[in-house]
């Protein structure tokens, strides 16, 4: 056994909203507890969630305390239970960002209806959008962002959830910063998930991933559309599936 770096989507990933029984989420917080106690792993939360959407879960679902929270689709990072984000990070993606700017540009699609405040952040614009109309909306978007020469990156996950982000942010790059900062190699690293927002965990490099076995349609075609040896597709949901994808890649 030796250390490593585990990174995980939290809804429907880590957290399973459709019961009661949270006996695998307990093994699991279990199991990572003291192999990062024996053996100095790291745990991440990567997640689409703002902070203050995550302090409500993690009460609500008695998350263990990670060693870095990745908020906002991967444009906020808290280290070792900071208030105040990382400033590195935010240095790294600001460039070629303008909020006000790509508010300008969504304000003419009557389409998008703006998530709560709580989830419009200093690098994140968040809406709804129906499926039905989102290829044709986010065509239109791509195309006046880049007559304006902005550096963006949409990201639609869930058949509903849209949040414009800075180009080289996302949940995938925050992980690699993390990685970089810690100094572990992408054969020590694995990172979970079940959406399209988690695609970038698994797109970004050769860390080991775990698609759990409730993974929406969007990560399993992706997943079938790009075949890797690194990635594992459990048969079990949500902790169970990562406990499996852990065994699997001898994690644990």
């Amino acid at each position: 056994m030796s250390q490593f770096m585990f990174v995980t989507d939290l809804d429907n990933t880590l957290v399973n909203h459709g019961t009661e029984d949270d006996k695998a989420l307990q093994e699991l917080n279990q199991r990572l507890s003291q192999h990062r106690q024996e053996y100095g792993s790291k745990i991440v939360y990567a997640t689409g969630r703002s902070s203050v959407l995550y302090y409500q879960l993690a009460a609500e679902k008695k998350l263990i305390e990670p060693d870095a929270l990745v908020v906002a689709v991967g444009t906020e990072i808290y280290i070792n239970s900071s208030d105040n984000v990382d400033r590195d990070w935010s240095a790294q993606i600001a460039t070629g960002w303008n909020r006000n700017a790509v508010v300008s540009i969504t304000d003419k699609f009557n389409e998008l209806k703006s998530q709560p405040d709580t989830e419009q952040r200093p690098f994140k614009v968040s809406f709804f959008l129906e499926e039905s109309a989102s290829e044709r909306i986010l065509k239109k978007i791509e195309t006046e962002s880049q007559k304006c020469g902005l550096n963006i990156k949409l990201i639609y996950s869930s058949g509903i959830d849209l949040d414009i982000v800075p180009r080289n942010s996302d949940k995938g790059q925050a992980m690699q910063f993390l990685r970089q900062k810690w100094k572990f190699v992408a054969e020590q690293t694995v990172a979970c998930g079940d959406s399209g927002n988690d695609i970038a965990l698994f797109a970004v490099g050769k860390e080991r991933g775990i698609i759990v076995g409730n993974a929406r349609p969007e990560l399993i075609q992706w997943h079938s559309e790009n075949p890797a040896d690194n990635r594992y597709l459990a048969k079990n949901t949500c902790a169970d599936g990562i406990l499996e994808g852990l065994k699997h890649f001898g994690f644990l």
